[in-house]
């Protein structure tokens, strides 16, 4: 059975270690897996609780997918705005109700945004576990050229891409 694996980058720069390691997953996940990189999160305009065309495109998104990846940064000491605000439009939606979400924070430090980023999945009522959540400090110092230089890294990413992979089958499964 195909999954669906919507991935979300908190970083709007393309070149960002973010999106690098997107990019990255996109090429390691097996053939069943569809891996969608969202690219419109500068298109959602600040909430206001008033839907509109990227609103709708993005929420759609969100309820087709089996899992939901969130590879994000850290910025100052919390949540990037971009990302922060798409979720916001689906507090009252219920667009996250148990669905398997994984989150990897990336970045210079990221504790603290990791720790926000959590509490606000907590508030959507995702399906995060801690087998799907990683904290990547000191990225840039991981990253070379578009690739892994760190295999610790690369491995840790990979358990928790397929630990997403596992708890989507085991909730098809049933």
């Amino acid at each position: 059975m195909k999954i669906k694996i919507l991935a979300l980058s908190g970083s709007l720069r393309e070149g960002s270690s973010n999106n690098t390691i997107l990019k990255l997953i996109s090429g390691l996940v097996p053939d069943h897996v569809e891996f969608t990189l969202y690219k419109g999160l500068a298109s959602i305009p600040a909430f206001d609780d008033i839907d509109n065309d990227p609103v709708t495109q993005f929420r759609q998104l969100v309820r087709e997918a089996d899992g939901v990846l969130i590879c994000t940064p850290e910025y100052a000491f919390g949540v990037p705005g971009a990302l922060k605000n798409a979720l916001d439009w689906t507090v009252s939606t219920g667009d996250f109700d148990q669905k398997p979400v994984a989150l990897i924070t990336a970045s210079s430090v990221g504790d603290k945004g990791h720790a926000s980023l959590l509490n606000t999945l907590t508030a959507l009522g995702t399906n995060t576990v801690e087998e799907v959540t990683l904290l990547i400090s000191f990225i840039r110092a991981k990253l070379k050229n578009g690739q892994f230089v760190d295999n610790q890294t690369e491995q840790a990413v990979l358990r928790v891409v397929y630990a997403l992979i596992s708890i989507i089958e085991n909730k098809q499964a049933k």
